[in-house]
């Protein structure tokens, strides 16, 4: 028997869940059933970008449909052979969902311990070796999250993503001019940070609403459920810490729309925004920034 789906506003909701308490099985086996979820064994935070619920459909100030065109980009965390990831799964990003190119928004560090799949059909793409310019491991300093809800943090750390990792997000961007009709997927390890930034660009740049990137970047909560502890224990040891009662350890670990809303505001301050970033920090040009709208959008 198919599992219920959850609504739009049943998924918010849930999305608000305190990342310290579990959500409850019967909830999050729904909400991992609904769109833009997806299930893949051996991974998890799995959606179709294009299948993300949207408050405004058809941009009347533009005449033309906003959103990205469904089957076209997925994101999720990192892929876990011991985990289920298996030549099933493999077979289902190839075949099912005609996946192209994986994209990894991965450290050194990261990479050499988790090496994408090799999948027949499927390009890696990670930018990695003297060219990277996110050698560097993430550096947590819990002093950053002590204030308010952490936004000075997140603002920080999401711009030392769109700095840092500007070699992968400009090849994914160029493979979208490139092979417009092509599925991709782009994932980090977690799925939930770095990539929660790089599909916040995409839906941008195709015109989704600020309002509908935020509960994109939201639903984070839900789809890291499953791997929630171990994922606790991760950023525990990376900050440096032994307990979740850790001052600014909960504003670390927490979704809070502030915190996606402050680092919004500085995108636009330092770049102009998204478009912004694109054309100064990425070097494409107003003509292409346009296409790769068109081809997000189906158009």
């Amino acid at each position: 028997m198919a599992l219920p789906t959850l609504s739009k506003a049943d998924l918010i909701a849930l999305s608000e869940t305190d990342v310290t308490k579990p959500i409850p099985k019967e909830s999050i086996f729904a909400a991992l059933a609904s769109p833009p979820f997806l299930y893949i064994p051996g991974t998890f935070n799995t959606r179709d970008l294009g299948l993300l619920p949207l408050t405004n459909s058809p941009n009347p100030q533009k005449g033309r449909k906003v959103g990205i065109r469904p089957g076209l980009i997925y994101r999720s965390g990192g892929f876990f052979p011991n985990g289920g990831f298996n030549d099933a799964a493999k077979t289902q990003l190839a075949t099912q969902l005609g996946i192209k190119k994986i994209f990894d928004i991965r450290s050194v560090r990261e990479h050499s311990h988790a090496p994408d799949p090799e999948i027949a059909g499927v390009q890696n793409f990670w930018i990695g070796g003297a060219e990277a310019t996110a050698e560097r491991e993430a550096t947590v300093n819990l002093a950053d999250f002590l204030e308010g809800k952490g936004e000075r943090g997140y603002v920080k750390m999401y711009m030392d993503v769109l700095g840092g990792y500007k070699e992968v997000i400009g090849a994914l961007l160029r493979s979208l001019l490139d092979a417009p009709k092509e599925p991709i997927l782009f994932h980090c390890t977690a799925g939930r940070d770095r990539t929660g930034v790089v599909a916040g660009l995409l839906l941008s740049l195709a015109g989704v609403s600020e309002e509908d990137v935020e509960m994109d970047w939201m639903l984070s909560r839900i789809g890291t459920e499953m791997a929630r502890a171990q994922l606790l224990g991760i950023a525990m040891k990376g900050a440096g810490v032994k307990s979740v009662e850790e001052p600014g350890f909960g504003n670390l670990v927490s979704l809070r729309r502030e915190c996606w809303g402050a680092f919004v505001r500085e995108v636009k301050r330092v770049y102009g925004g998204w478009e912004g970033y694109v054309r100064g920090e990425l070097g494409m040009s107003e003509g292409e920034v346009e296409r790769i709208g068109r081809v997000l959008r189906g158009e």
